[in-house]
């Protein structure tokens, strides 16, 4: 994991109060916590409004390219009491989510999991909260002179997307 990489003040805060209420004395899950805090320490920590567009953040899709295997992968970074394997989430206490987040579209990263290095691609940022909050804020005039969210068609990409 190298680079710099860019969060928001709101997913330092969360993350911290996570991490402050999983301290423990296994091992493993300490680890994962530690290397967190490490990503949370290199991080350039901007408000909601100021993080760049395809960065990735707390609630987030993204695509993945697995570079070794060339597989294509869709995922939602979650905290770990919103994980549901079956949905497609990636909890940001599992290795690839800790070295996900802050990466933007176009990044490589890798990370060390139980099963060894892995490396990827951030393909795209399918979804990003900030900017879909943005999107909401800045309505622009449809045809029939109805106003609509800018990111509707990304919403709907999103939605189509198979988890």
């Amino acid at each position: 994991m190298q680079g710099h990489i860019h969060i928001t003040k709101a997913d330092q805060i969360r993350l911290v109060s996570i991490m402050e209420g999983m301290k423990t004395a296994d091992e493993r899950l300490q680890r994962w916590l530690d290397l967190l805090e490490h990503e949370l320490d290199r991080a350039n920590v901007v408000e909601s409004h100021a993080i760049p567009r395809g960065t990735v953040t707390l609630h987030s899709t993204v695509r993945l390219l697995d570079l070794d295997s060339g597989e294509s992968m869709v995922y939602k970074l979650v905290t770990p009491s919103e994980v549901n394997s079956a949905s497609g989430n990636l909890s940001i206490l599992a290795p690839i989510g800790i070295a996900l987040l802050g990466y933007g579209e176009g990044d490589r990263f890798e990370c060390e999991t139980p099963g060894g290095t892995r490396r990827f691609l951030v393909e795209s940022v399918l979804f990003q909260p900030e900017a879909d909050l943005f999107t909401r804020r800045t309505l622009v005039g449809s045809q029939d002179g109805a106003e609509k969210p800018a990111g509707d068609r990304a919403r709907q990409e999103v939605e189509a997307q198979p988890v």
